[in-house]
């Protein structure tokens, strides 16, 4: 018996497998994907973290600013900034001569 070269030895035509392999490839991958992604969650997801990176860039902003102004008191620098050119005016009588 002489052996055909598109078949194997159980007479399966290797070419029409092979098409079949093609086929099932092609339309399992584009499934497969399609049923693991939910697009539109993807798309809420990604709108909320943007929407958390922007809140987030206001609030430290806003912290800062505010921890700024409650460890500054105005009032006290200006009460050390009179010292400080009394000190200096009292110092510099001293050296005169």
């Amino acid at each position: 018996m002489a052996k055909q070269t598109n078949k194997t030895a159980s007479g399966t035509s290797t070419q029409h497998v092979k098409n079949q392999n093609a086929q099932a490839s092609k339309n399992n991958f584009g499934t497969e994907f399609g049923s693991e992604t939910n697009v539109q969650e993807v798309k809420n997801q990604n709108a909320q973290a943007a929407a958390n990176k922007s809140q987030n860039a206001q609030a430290s902003k806003n912290n800062f600013g505010t921890e700024f102004a409650s460890e500054t008191s105005a009032q006290e620098v200006r009460q050390q900034n009179a010292q400080a050119e009394a000190k200096k005016n009292q110092n510099a009588g001293k050296y005169q001569g």
